[in-house]
């Protein structure tokens, strides 16, 4: 199953240079693709093997047009972001080859009498679905998922195999939870009495926006006393800790490994690398990039770049550079006795 390239350009934009009528059937690699796949140039180094390629048609920048489009062989497709483009085209090829769970409910499923499923709906093998639960038009939820007393699961959003999606919680339109993702955990709110840990009841929500996805194994843990937020657009990778009472702003992705300690506000269009670290109550400003391994220990207050780790190096140097680190403070008190010193007899010399 395929399209012409004529109604790619018509559903996502692009000036052509080819054939209309040519039909593709997916998107491959550069190197990979043949006569019937479309492929694209998002980086200037491979110019040399796009103009090589095989493939049927290319989708590539006005930039890069200029410089190969003469010695590629293929139809082009030319736009400002190829990347992007490839984007919203493999989205259009996968769902040509989609295999949709049908409407409906599993025998082996069980759905409370109190629980809201929509017709369009599709509940898989041994899934669970709790009084008052509200399932919207069109989700998908996976074999083996729980949707929990009084959670709302918004329209087309899709819950993989064994999800656990907790009570009240709520998500909204077009979400992705992948297996294992946990929503509405208890937060680790504890009071301590003479070194006897009090829990403290987690009675908040997790409420997130549309268009979240979330991925394997990655958990977030409702509010104590409020809500922990997660905002329109966000993406979080796999294995991620999103602790109580968190609020984490619209399209903020963050990539594998990520922990987030409870009540940190997180702006908008912020990054964050893989096993990036945040404490707990800070605040954090739209469009803040935090690299990978880094720990943000303070409130960022300005947008930018920021890192906060020490570059690998040999053990045996770096336990010299801890050394070193560790004495610091004495280093700083016999810097300031010698300025003090050098003051005084400087002094005297001038008199």
């Amino acid at each position: 199953m395929g399209t012409r390239l004529g109604e790619l350009v018509e559903r996502f934009g692009g000036q052509l240079a080819g054939d209309a009528n040519l039909e593709v059937t997916g998107i491959a690699p550069l190197a990979d693709a043949g006569a019937s796949h479309i492929s694209f140039l998002s980086n200037s180094k491979f110019r040399a093997q796009a103009a090589q390629s095989g493939a049927a048609a290319l989708i590539l920048t006005p930039t890069d047009d200029a410089l190969i489009g003469a010695d590629y062989a293929g139809a082009r497709i030319v736009t400002p972001n190829p990347y992007v483009y490839f984007a919203r085209a493999a989205q259009f090829f996968a769902a040509l080859h989609e295999i949709r769970a049908p409407a409906g409910i599993h025998p082996s499923a069980f759905v409370d009498a109190g629980a809201q499923v929509d017709a369009s709906a599709s509940v898989g093998p041994h899934a669970v679905i709790e009084a008052g639960a509200v399932i919207g038009a069109g989700c998908i939820i996976g074999p083996g998922c729980v949707v929990g007393r009084d959670a709302v699961i918004g329209a087309g959003t899709q819950l993989f195999a064994n999800v656990t999606f907790h009570a009240r919680c709520v998500i909204g339109q077009r979400g992705i939870l992948h297996s294992g993702a946990v929503i509405g955990t208890d937060g680790f709110g504890f009071a301590n009495e003479g070194g006897v840990y009090i829990k403290i009841p987690q009675t908040g929500r997790v409420v997130i926006g549309d268009d979240v996805d979330i991925g394997a194994n990655t958990t977030i843990d409702r509010g104590a006393l409020a809500d922990t937020i997660i905002e329109d657009g966000v993406k979080l990778d796999n294995q991620i800790q999103i602790g109580h009472n968190c609020h984490i702003g619209a399209h903020t992705a963050m990539a594998g490994c990520v922990g987030v300690a409870g009540s940190a506000i997180i702006g908008k269009y912020c990054t964050f690398g893989g096993a990036a670290m945040v404490l707990g109550h800070l605040t954090i400003a739209d469009r803040v990039h935090v690299g990978s391994g880094s720990m943000v220990s303070r409130s960022i207050a300005e947008p930018g770049q920021y890192t906060g780790f020490y570059p690998l190096a040999k053990n045996a140097d770096w336990e010299k550079s801890a050394a070193i680190v560790r004495n610091l403070s004495s280093m700083r008190e016999k810097i300031r006795t010698l300025e003090k010193t050098i003051k005084t007899l400087t002094t005297q010399d001038e008199k």
